[in-house]
């Protein structure tokens, strides 16, 4: 979404730098702070269509900046996307509960970075492809929607609903880590009997199904799965 404003909130100068190139380059304005109470100050000041916000701050870190951005009327609805360090699995699940809307760990592809940013505000503003892919397909995995059909290698292979459920929300956001509770509420609707140890006996299920591509489906300590991105 070109014109929109997008805070950055870091406080790695070389880092920083390298975001706002790319940024604007792409047609976005940006704002920068090196600091939480930097970037409390510049999201109350103007506020931006979005905020990337890096957890690892001097003082005030990220998670308390977002606390506060998500208690602030203004700045309450304001997209939040998290930079954060490998090893940080506990911090990515109590921002996600925070209300942060994504995260992406370092180091990172400014072109997936990006990607990123462009679901986000697409969310935020309500926006929906014309068309959804009926078709998801990561690596040697294949998921037709419209046959209910998954393949592995070229073969096909037998899942049941719920499992057919758990990989297409998988593979349709290769590289996403998905939470526990975002499994339940996606595939089994917010199910109040449905428990984490449901959704860890159904990920090893599904792995055993898909033979040697199961690998595929990675598990995050501390936060969730995810379906690694070829």
């Amino acid at each position: 979404m070109p014109d929109a404003s997008i805070l950055l909130v870091e406080d790695e100068r070389d880092l920083l730098e390298l975001l706002k190139y790319n940024l604007e380059r792409e047609g976005y304005q940006t704002r920068t702070a090196e600091t939480g109470e930097e970037g409390l100050k510049a999201a109350r000041g103007d506020t931006p269509d979005l905020i990337l916000l890096d957890l690892m701050l001097p003082a005030m870190d990220g998670l308390e900046v977002c606390r506060s951005l998500k208690s602030r009327e203004q700045t309450a609805n304001v997209p939040v996307i998290m930079l954060t360090a490998k090893g940080e699995e506990s911090d990515i699940v109590r921002g996600l509960e925070m209300g942060a809307d994504d995260y992406i760990t370092k180091p990172f592809s400014p072109r997936v970075l990006l990607a990123r940013i462009q679901a986000v505000l697409r969310r935020n503003n309500g926006e929906t492809d014309a068309t959804p892919p009926r078709v998801h397909q990561s690596g040697r995995v294949r998921v037709d929607l419209d046959r209910h059909e998954v393949t592995a290698d070229g073969e096909t292979v037998d899942l049941t609903a719920t499992e057919f459920k758990l990989l297409t929300l998988l593979v349709s956001k290769p590289g996403r880590v998905f939470t526990r509770h975002q499994i339940i509420e996606s595939i089994h609707e917010g199910f109040a009997a449905v428990t984490d140890r449901s959704v860890d006996v159904q990920v090893v299920a599904l792995r055993r199904k898909l033979g040697p591509v199961g690998k595929n489906i990675e598990t995050i300590r501390g936060v969730g799965y995810r379906f690694r991105d070829e």
